[in-house]
Parts: structure tokens; C-alpha cells; sequence
């Protein structure tokens, strides 16, 4: 059915916590499989489906996607449901300062970002196909409940500052509601580069992907300015004009400036510590396969205490 010869070589792609990741290279075509990970895994998370779906959907937009072949559901293949998708080429930056990029670029890579978000969040969703893709509407409300309870399903260990964050966001959701597609991860690290070029070749890792408020994915792109350089490589407390790095507000408003459609509501600190709060959830997630042997990547144990960081940083950011 893929058209291809030869034996392939696999190779498992480094980095990052989701769903473990292939590359798998025949002598005539580069592919890349993603399926979920082994063992139990928390309610709703690592749908390989939805992630097909999506990006089956956005090949028809100006959105930059990898083009997706196949999706398999059972489990007689790998073990798990996975999908396979071309291998687009081009450059990863897993951390935030882009130390391995030009600095004389690092400034159009964070406006590329910026303008490739505005791109998706313009999307007709209804008109690409993703009918019930979610829920419209009362987004923040409905994913602070289910991130709460999605903290209590795996709580092993008190974390006050998620406890007193959880309780004032439900407390304080904005009125203003509008709905697009949200890629629910969205960051420099998702991103895939130009060889190049400061462009956005294609948009990664969709598995958080749903219908959704989007100033919930412009405020997860802005963590980067709320967390430090060992925490998941932000930067807080680094001098971004010395990096050529814009502002967190630079950034902000090059995305408002792309948009084309949408409520014209802003970003407010509300939307920040939401995002934060949702990142701490996901860390917390990291801690528990850690502790239970099947988290994806070697620092998984590291990596999960992250969620009490980035529940202080919520908290400062409403206090400030």
C-alpha cells in the first residue's frame, strides 16, 4: 500500500514526553510513525486518532502539517494504534533561547511562530471536516474542571499551589468565549524549521489538539517568558535583546496582528496561570509514569517535579 522497497530503518526519535516517536527510512521514502506509549495511560490522553484526524483535516489550510498516510487501530502491528505521516525535514529547537540557531534569525523564528498560530486559530474549522473535533464554547470552565480532576485521578503527592491555582481560576473565568482550533501543546519545541530558513515547515505533536478558546494556546505559547532556563529551557531571567529574542509583549502582538478573523478578546494574567496550571497537570502526568516504570523519556522523574515550578510561577504571575 505505501508504495515502497526495500528494508527499512527504524529509529526511535529523542526527546520530548508524548507519544513515542519513529522514524522509519526505506531506500525510496523518509516516513515517520507515531503511535501511544506502552502501559496505562491517563483517561483521554495519547489519541493518535484525533492527532490523524487534525492533521488530515489542516492539509487543506495554510496551516504547515506533516502529510499524514494511514492510521491503524489495532494492536497486532507495534502493540499499539499509530498512524504514519511523510517526513518533512527541516530543524528542531527544544530550547526556547534557539541557542542553536542564528541569533540574527532568532527574532523572525519567534514571529513565525507567531504568524503560524494566528494561521490555525483563522481555520474554519466546521468547514475543514472537524465537526465535534469538541466541544464549542465554555472552554476554560470545562478544561479547568477536567484538568482538576485529571490531577486527582493520578494525585500521589499534595501540591498545595496546584490545590489554592485550581481554585482561583474556577473562580475567575473571563465572560468573553470564541472558539478555533487549538493545538493544545503549542511551543517552540513542536515546531519544525526550515533547514535554512527562519520558517515554520510543519506544526508538531497534535495529540493535545481539540475545539477551544484561543487565547488558551497563544497563553501556553508565552510560558516560555513565565519559566526559567532549567525549567523545560524558558526564559525567565535570561537578557533577550542580547539573544535576539523578542518580548514576551513583541510577540504577543505580532499574533494579534496575523489574525484575520476572531473576538479581538486579549491576553490577560487569567489565561497565563490557566496555561500554567494545564502544563504543571501534564508535568504531574510525567511524574506518575515515572514512578510506575513507563514514562517515554530517561529524565521522566526530573521532568515531572516541573509541575510544582510551574504552579508557583501561576501564582505569581496572578499575583503580580
Amino acid at each position: 500500500k505505501l508504495g515502497v522497497r526495500g528494508a527499512p530503518v527504524i529509529e526511535r526519535v529523542s526527546g520530548g514526553q508524548s507519544n513515542p516517536t519513529f522514524f522509519i527510512t526505506y531506500p525510496d521514502r523518509r516516513l515517520v510513525l507515531r503511535k501511544q506509549p506502552a502501559g496505562p495511560i491517563l483517561p483521554s490522553a495519547h489519541a493518535v486518532d484525533r492527532e490523524f484526524r487534525v492533521l488530515a483535516a489542516l492539509a487543506k489550510t495554510n496551516v504547515p502539517v506533516p502529510p499524514v498516510i494511514l492510521f491503524y487501530p489495532e494492536r497486532d502491528v507495534v502493540g499499539t494504534p499509530f498512524y504514519l505521516m511523510e517526513r518533512v525535514e527541516g530543524r528542531v529547537f527544544h530550547n526556547a533561547a534557539l541557542h542553536d540557531a542564528p541569533p540574527a534569525e532568532r527574532q523572525a523564528m519567534y514571529f513565525a511562530m507567531a504568524e503560524t498560530l494566528a494561521r490555525l486559530h483563522d481555520v474554519d474549522w466546521k468547514a475543514v471536516g472537524l465537526e465535534g473535533f469538541g466541544k464549542p464554547g465554555n472552554y476554560f470552565a470545562r478544561q479547568i474542571a477536567r484538568w482538576t480532576r485529571q490531577w486527582e485521578s493520578i494525585r500521589f503527592r499534595e501540591i498545595p499551589e496546584l490545590s489554592e491555582l485550581a481554585a482561583w481560576l474556577a473562580a475567575h473565568v473571563p465572560e468573553d468565549d470564541e472558539t478555533t482550533i487549538c493545538h493544545g501543546d503549542y511551543r517552540m519545541g513542536n515546531l519544525l524549521f526550515h533547514p535554512t530558513k527562519p520558517e515554520v515547515v510543519a506544526v508538531l505533536d497534535w495529540e493535545l489538539s481539540t475545539l477551544g478558546h484561543p487565547l488558551a494556546d497563544l497563553a501556553f505559547s508565552c510560558i516560555a517568558w513565565h519559566s526559567r532556563p532549567d525549567e523545560y529551557g524558558g526564559l525567565m531571567g535570561l537578557d533577550l535583546a542580547e539573544l535576539g529574542i523578542p518580548t514576551e509583549a513583541a510577540y504577543v502582538e505580532r499574533y494579534e496582528a496575523a489574525r484575520r478573523h476572531g473576538g479581538g478578546a486579549r491576553l490577560r494574567p487569567f489565561h497565563l496561570a490557566f496555561a500554567l496550571f494545564r502544563f504543571a497537570v501534564i508535568f504531574e502526568g510525567i511524574a506518575v509514569r515515572a514512578r510506575i516504570g513507563t514514562a517515554v523519556a530517561e529524565n521522566a522523574a526530573a521532568v515531572g517535579d516541573l509541575s510544582m515550578a510551574f504552579a508557583r510561577h501561576a501564582l505569581q504571575v496572578i499575583d503580580e
